[in-house]
């Protein structure tokens, strides 16, 4: 295999999206996601059974779909790299059991890798930017993940400085569409129905940012709370027969959580001394986060690096690049004595990486 510029095969099935990636070196050949979405919006949210069974009906389909695109075949491919989490487990457990007997098939190398580090290796696929810095703070924020990283070197150093105590700003935008009685997912409902809301209507709590939490959670973050505080406020008006003003509660609930997001990101940028600040996630997608995050950044002098949106959802080109990463920077091959791992620490940037030269 040629560590310079192998082409590599990426498979994340972490959460309700099936993503096959192909990626020669850190240049981008095929992104293919087949997404279950549709199949859970119907319970409001992602049910695990459900998203690990269209897994294993969008696998063979979508592999065939981003081979045709990248125009090459399983033979050409020099290794197979694959999510083994953090994510649900009987979903991560298709896309393990599927890239096993892709390797062994092939008779490739497999590279076991963290779906959190990838969402940060997403943005060495970005063509138009310069090669990322380190070290960088990066943010990552989704439906199940809200985490803030200090990245050292992506293949070998990754500190997480603080995460989600208990929802995830992703979750917590579902749970809040719910409340206004906005379909799922609530991420882009929330958007829209805050477009034309004040922001500053409703002094929503900002979670664990008090001078008492900086000492145990200055890093971590908490969206129960402003969950909770949102639910009571609706109740609080429906029950005086009054009627929500559905896009001032959205934009005051989201510019709480973008300001907790941007606020303890830029602290971090500061406390260690980094001008760089990385966003990854879907929950990027959102426009008024990436707003403030530019213009605070700008003002801070903290230089912020966004993958494109396409990337920054789950998808198995990020497993792809980042497991060329780890081959290019002369990483062997994990062993096949590896599972999924629901709960994988995002320190663990390769899984069961062989010791031996055999």
């Amino acid at each position: 295999m040629n560590r310079h510029d192998p082409l590599v095969l990426g498979i994340e099935t972490s959460c309700d999206e099936t993503g096959i990636g192909i990626v020669r070196g850190r240049t981008l050949l095929s992104n293919t996601i087949a997404s279950s979405m549709d199949e859970h919006a119907r319970y409001g949210g992602v049910v695990p059974e459900v998203a690990a069974r269209a897994h294993l009906e969008a696998l063979q389909p979508a592999i065939e779909a981003a081979l045709a695109e990248a125009q090459v075949s399983l033979a050409d491919v020099d290794a197979v790299a694959v999510t083994s989490g953090p994510g649900l487990a009987g979903a991560l457990m298709v896309g393990v059991g599927a890239a096993k007997a892709l390797a062994v098939s092939l008779d490739r190398p497999l590279y076991a890798v963290n779906h959190l580090v990838g969402h940060i290796a997403a943005d060495i696929l970005d063509a138009g930017a310069p090669p990322l810095e380190y070290p960088t703070v990066a943010l990552l924020v989704s439906g199940g993940h809200t985490s803030l990283l200090l990245v050292r070197d992506l293949t070998t150093d990754v500190e997480l400085l603080g995460e989600t105590v208990d929802d995830a700003a992703g979750e917590a935008f579902d749970k809040v569409a719910r409340l206004l009685r906005l379909p799922y997912p609530g991420g882009p409902e929330i958007d829209r129905a805050a477009a034309t809301g004040d922001p500053t209507a409703i002094r929503f709590p900002r979670g664990l940012s008090r001078a008492s939490d900086m000492a145990a959670h200055r890093y971590d973050f908490s969206f129960s709370g402003l969950k909770t505080a949102v639910a009571r406020w609706t109740e609080q008006t429906r029950a005086a027969g009054q009627e929500v003003p559905v896009a001032d509660v959205a934009a005051s609930f989201r510019e709480a959580v973008v300001d907790v997001l941007v606020t303890k990101a830029l602290a971090a940028c500061e406390a260690y001394g980094v001008p760089r600040l990385l966003l990854g996630g879907g929950v990027i997608a959102n426009r008024r986060l990436r707003d403030v995050a530019l213009e605070r950044a700008g003002a801070a002098g903290v230089a912020v690096r966004i993958p494109p949106l396409s990337l920054c959802t789950d998808n198995g080109a990020m497993i792809a690049a980042l497991a060329s990463e780890l081959i290019m920077s002369g990483r062997r091959p994990s062993t096949l004595a590896f599972g999924a791992d629901s709960t994988l620490p995002v320190t663990e940037i390769q899984v069961a990486e062989r010791t031996d030269a055999g």
